[in-house]
C-alpha cells in the first residue's frame, strides 16, 4: 500500500502503475555486489511508475525513518521506513532504481517457504484422520460480518456433514434464532462487529433460549468485555484467525458437551 501510494504521489498529472511478481533466484555472485542480500529462492514483487523519479541523494535516505521529500503536512516520512522493516522482518530484500523524470522501481524479494507442501501436506492428512470423530449431521448457525469468514466456515464445516446457516450481524442473527431456534444446534458468534455487535446479540440469544450452546469467536485479546461475555455463558471460546481444523474439534466439543 506504501508504495503504490508514492507512486502515485509522484505522477500528479498521471502516469503508469505497473505491479508484477515472479520467481527468481539470487545467487552468490549477485549477493557479493549487493549487501543485505542473501543466496536462495524467492518470490519478486516489482513496483513500478512513470512518475519523476527521484535523485542520488534522495535514494541513499528514503528508507531512514521521517525522511520525507514532501511538503509539510503531506507525508510523515515513515511509509518506506515500514516497508523496509516489514520485508526485513519476512527475511527479505528491497533495491529501488530511479532517475529524475525517468520514473522509479521497487523490487522486493520475499523468500521462498520450502516448508509450506510440507505443511499442506500435513494439514490434508489432520483431516483426513479426523473426519470420522469430528463429523457430524446438526445445524450451526455463523455469525461473523466478514463474509470470506462465513464462506470458509461454511465450506469446511459442509466438508465434515455439518449444516450451516450464515448471519452477517448480530441482528440478523436474533431475527434467524427467533424462527428457526429449534433447528439450530450451536451458535458460532463473532464479538466484533458493528451494529448490535456481538455482546448484545448473546444476550438476546439467551434470552430466547437460556441453553442455548454459543461459541465465541474473537480477534480480540481476552480483554474484559470478552471475558464478560464468555462468563455470561457460553459453550467455547476460539480466537481469530483460527486454524479450520481447531475449528471442527472445538464444534465437536461444544456439541458433545451435555
Amino acid at each position: 500500500m506504501n508504495l503504490v501510494i508514492n507512486a502515485s504521489d509522484a505522477m500528479p498529472d498521471g502516469g503508469r502503475l505497473v505491479i508484477e511478481s515472479k520467481n527468481t533466484v539470487l545467487d552468490q555472485e549477485y549477493c557479493s555486489l549487493h549487501i543485505g542480500s542473501a543466496p536462495g529462492r524467492y518470490v519478486l514483487l516489482t513496483v513500478s511508475d512513470t512518475g519523476c523519479g527521484m535523485g542520488r541523494e534522495t535514494l541513499e535516505h528514503i528508507f531512514e525513518p521521517f525522511y520525507t521529500t514532501k511538503e509539510a503536512g503531506k507525508g510523515t516520512g515513515l511509509g518506506l521506513a515500514m516497508v523496509y522493516g516489514i520485508i526485513k522482518n519476512h527475511d527479505g530484500y528491497i533495491t529501488c532504481y530511479s532517475e529524475p523524470g525517468q520514473g522509479t522501481v521497487f523490487s522486493v524479494y520475499f523468500p521462498v517457504l520450502e516448508v509450506i507442501e510440507d505443511a499442506e501436506e500435513r494439514t490434508a492428512a489432520e483431516h483426513e484422520k479426523a473426519g470420522g470423530a469430528l463429523g457430524g449431521d446438526e445445524t450451526i448457525l455463523l455469525v461473523d460480518d466478514e463474509k470470506f469468514v462465513l464462506n470458509t466456515a461454511c465450506d469446511i464445516l459442509g466438508q465434515y456433514g455439518y449444516t450451516t446457516i450464515t448471519a452477517g450481524s448480530g441482528e440478523e442473527a436474533v431475527e434467524i434464532y427467533e424462527r428457526k431456534g429449534s433447528r439450530i444446534d450451536l451458535v458460532i458468534l463473532d464479538v466484533g462487529m458493528p451494529g448490535m455487535g456481538g455482546h448484545r446479540c448473546l444476550e438476546k440469544l439467551l434470552g430466547i433460549n437460556p441453553e442455548i450452546k454459543v461459541i465465541i469467536a474473537t480477534g480480540y485479546p481476552a480483554i474484559e468485555r470478552v471475558k464478560e461475555t464468555i462468563e455470561t455463558g457460553t459453550a467455547g471460546f476460539i480466537g481469530k484467525p483460527y486454524r479450520l481444523i481447531d475449528l471442527v474439534k472445538k464444534v465437536r466439543e461444544a456439541l458433545s458437551f451435555n
